[in-house]
């Protein structure tokens, strides 16, 4: 240091990783003699700089990358940074165009990073000053247009990534033939089929060890590729490639470590190279069209393979029993395919396997009947095959499990408790649609990390106690817990199709995530208590089809209202089962118990959330796309009475709102017409004239009622036919062809009788021509069969003889 505490001599210094920001920027600037300056992982933003760092004319390699560096780097001063070889810029919010940062004026330039930065614009052709560039990288930014020539003159490059970015046009890749130096290429686009790489024969001059042209729309292998044999990257996913599996690619780049040929449209089988490749430890050709078996030398071929996908596919038939070979293979997916066989010892050599996913095929037998040593295993999927029997020991030892779905088979017996023993890894265990029969295991009801167990459709039984975690059950009695709605972590609670009985538990938590609330078709009884009104993130709620008396709390809109805005209804993007609502079939309860708990917003589980709720007269599945504007209420089937509620003709954004088949009394709300997004609306009173005002209305029922007054026959209520209002005598206008002039008054308790009549009762026209219709197919069936076998026509008329002999006989 000199007498003033500067570092005249200092020559690297390295600041990466600290929280420093602007005000750091002057005493830099002071540093004259630096060479090299790392700022790395700072806090950066240039906006209070004035000077940037125009005095380190000494400057040879400058890194600001993974900074907050929102608005051009023109405050820098980069055009007196002559002598400036690397700069790296990357992983910040920089704006404005290549050619505005004042990049192009340094000549020495070695490396450019701009990497993942919103800079847009085209390639400038300034960059044709750069002539020393040996490392260019742009990728994921704005940058459009097409690919300009400016890349053609840049022939000392060496790496070169245009990934991610919006090209569009024709580029020859020949243009690239006199780089003698390109090692790397990266080139993709989002733009869909917007830029088209042409692929003409050509002699290439360089060597490239790694390649990658994703979503480049080449529907040909590149022929260029014939002549490369150093390539140890290859990435040709996403292209429409057709025809068989290029095979002479693993023999010409025999140092090949990654193969990834996904999202194409390969055929036949896969073909692999007689002799061993020893370097390739990524392969992937799922989604494709690839045919036939496995070859059964694949795990001694490819035994140094630590990844493998192959789903999506049409392979069949047994997997090759070389698998066992692959001693380091740690991820194999080969779902949706059409394997088969029984699994039994196949990947015990696989010591190093932590994910399978063999779902979706056509596996039988039973599910690894002999020991696993399959101890580092973490993700397991079997469901939606054909095993069968009880589930044996064979994973005893996977005690790092965190997903195990053995979902949709035909396993029989009772759940082993050993799974219940896994340590406090299992956080997924899905076992529904299956034949499994008794009780849970407790330890499993009150397994720490669960959090998510399905055995729905099942043959299971018992009681539900409060003393567990978690649990998706079968038909379950008694009372609902009050556990339940105390926790402040349960975000789904599916009880429907039951036997629950009693009334809804009313000790609710003020700080609930509850979100779907699903009682359909129990014994539920009494009223609904105000306290229920604490569930103010509910957005989705079906109580029909229970007992429940009294009348509908006008607080129901504290808990709906809240969800209906612009918030969204899930706050991030929840996993979950992938159905919800099952019915019955058989002798078997296929009753439902689903729960959510969820830790915090990173935990993910394996698939999307999926609820139904029934709008338009039928089903509707929302999933993690639509459910944010979700909300439902459904409290149709039950006993209760009273008005129905102004303040619900405050929830603005409802699609689905059914109170039919109740004793509800009075008019339909005016504020009603606040609805505007009702999709499916039926209720029980009357209709007043402010509804043709809900525009997005599709469905609407309310027949069998003691509805009086004129039809509206504005907007959507002219979509609606007769039907709609069937049973209702008080109703007039031109839809039920109707004069308002000549509606009569009928009773009361006339209307009460017509509505259970209209219920119940049959078509007795439909009933007698399908009678008639039913018994003049089975004399022409018996005149055809004894038309055609003169045996049996014979033995016909002799029956008819014996009984006009009897019949004289008797008389």
């Amino acid at each position: 240091c000199d007498g003033n505490g500067r570092l005249k001599q200092l020559k690297i210094l390295n600041l990466e990783g600290n929280n420093f920001n602007d005000i750091i920027l002057p005493y830099l600037n002071t540093l004259t003699s630096l060479t090299t300056l790392i700022l790395r992982g700072n806090k950066i933003e240039g906006s209070k700089s004035r000077q940037g760092l125009t005095n380190l004319t000494n400057l040879k390699v400058l890194d600001l990358s993974g900074n907050s560096i929102s608005l051009s780097v023109t405050w820098l001063g980069l055009h007196k940074l002559k002598n400036l070889e690397a700069l790296d810029l990357s992983f910040n919010n920089i704006n404005g165009t290549v050619e505005s940062q004042g990049i192009c004026e340094l000549k020495n330039l070695f490396e450019l990073n701009l990497a993942r930065n919103n800079i847009g614009g085209d390639l400038p052709d300034c960059l044709n000053n750069l002539t020393r560039l040996k490392v260019l990288d742009t990728s994921f930014n704005q940058l459009s247009g097409s690919l300009p020539s400016v890349i053609v003159n840049l022939t000392s490059l060496e790496y070169l990534d245009l990934s991610n970015g919006y090209f569009e046009g024709i580029f020859p890749i020949s243009s690239l033939a006199n780089h003698s130096k390109l090692k790397v290429l990266l080139l993709s686009t989002r733009n869909n089929n917007m830029l088209q790489l042409k692929t003409e024969n050509f002699l290439p001059t360089f060597q490239l060890k790694v390649l990658r042209l994703p979503v480049c729309n080449l529907k040909v292998i590149p022929n260029f590729l014939v002549h490369q044999h150093e390539l140890k990257y290859l990435d040709l996913s996403h292209n429409n490639l057709a025809g068989d599996f290029p095979t002479w690619i693993l023999q010409n780049n025999t140092k090949l470590e990654v193969l990834c040929l996904t999202n194409n449209s390969f055929t036949g089988n896969l073909q692999l190279p007689h002799s061993k490749h020893d370097f390739l430890h990524h392969l992937d050709v799922s989604s494709n069209n690839f045919t036939g078996k496995l070859p059964q030398d694949m795990g001694i071929i490819l035994q140094k393979l630590l990844y493998i996908d192959m789903a999506n596919n049409r392979f069949e038939g047994d997997l090759p029993s070389s698998i066992r070979e692959m001693k380091t293979l740690s991820f194999l997916h080969l779902s949706k395919n059409n394997f088969s066989r029984e699994l039994s010892a196949l990947f015990t050599g696989c010591i190093s396997l932590w994910f399978l996913d063999l779902s979706h095929n056509n596996f039988h037998s039973q599910i690894f009947p002999k020991y696993m040593n399959l101890t580092r295993l973490w993700f397991l999927y079997l469901d939606n095959n054909n095993f069968s029997g009880k589930i044996e020991d064979g994973l005893l030892k996977s005690n790092e499990l965190k997903e195990l779905d053995m979902s949709n088979n035909m396993l029989s017996g009772h759940i082993p408790h050993w799974i219940a023993n896994f340590s406090s890894y299992l956080e997924v265990l899905l076992m529904s649609k299956n034949f499994l029969k008794g009780n849970i295991p407790v330890q499993l009801l009150n397994h720490g990390s669960l959090q998510l167990l399905s055995v729905s459709e099942n043959c299971l039984s018992g009681f539900m106690t409060s003393s567990f975690n978690l649990s998706l059950l079968n038909y379950l009695s008694g009372t609902i817990p009050n556990v339940l709605f105390r926790s402040s972590k349960l975000m789904t609670l599916d009880l429907r199709d039951n036997g629950f009985s009693g009334i809804i538990p009313n000790q609710i938590n003020e700080s609930s995530n509850l979100r779907v609330l699903l009682l359909r078709g129990n014994y539920l009884e009494g009223p609904i208590s105000n306290q229920f009104c604490q569930l103010r993130r509910l957005g989705v709620m079906d109580l029909s089809q229970n007992r429940i008396n009294g009348s509908i709390p006008s607080c129901f809109t504290n808990m709906l209202l809240w969800t209906t805005g612009n918030f969204d209804l899930y706050g991030f993007e929840l996993r979950f089962l992938p159905e919800l609502t099952f019915s019955s079939i058989g002798t078997y309860y296929n009753s439902t118990l689903d729960l959510r708990i969820s830790e915090g917003d990173d935990y993910l589980l394996p698939q999307l959330v999926k609820v139904e709720f029934v709008t338009k007269n039928r089903y509707e599945i929302f999933d993690g796309s639509n459910a944010n504007y979700l909300v439902g209420l459904d409290l149709s089937c039950n006993q209760l009475t009273g008005d129905i509620p102004s303040e619900i003709g405050e929830l603005q954004k409802i699609p689905g709102m059914n109170l039919s088949h109740n004793s509800l009394s009075g008019s339909i709300p005016e504020s009603f017409s606040n609805l505007k997004m009702i999709e499916s609306l039926d209720l029980c009173v009357k209709i007043p004239p402010q509804l043709i005002e809900l525009n997005f209305l599709s469905n609407f029922n309310v027949s069998y009622n003691n509805l009086s007054g004129q039809i509206p026959d504005k907007g959507q209520f002219a979509t609606f036919g007769e039907s709609s209002y069937s049973g209702n005598p008080h109703l007039c206008g031109p839809t039920i062809n109707k004069n308002c002039n000549r509606a009569e008054e009928i009773p009361a308790t006339e209307l009460n009788q017509g509505e259970d009549e209209g219920e119940y009762a049959f078509d007795m026209v439909s009933l007698y021509w399908s009678f008639g219709a039913s018994y003049m197919t089975v004399i022409l069936g018996l005149f055809a069969i004894l038309w055609i076998n003169s045996n049996w026509r014979q033995q016909w008329f002799y029956f008819i003889d014996a009984c006009l002999d009897l019949c004289y006989y008797w008389r």
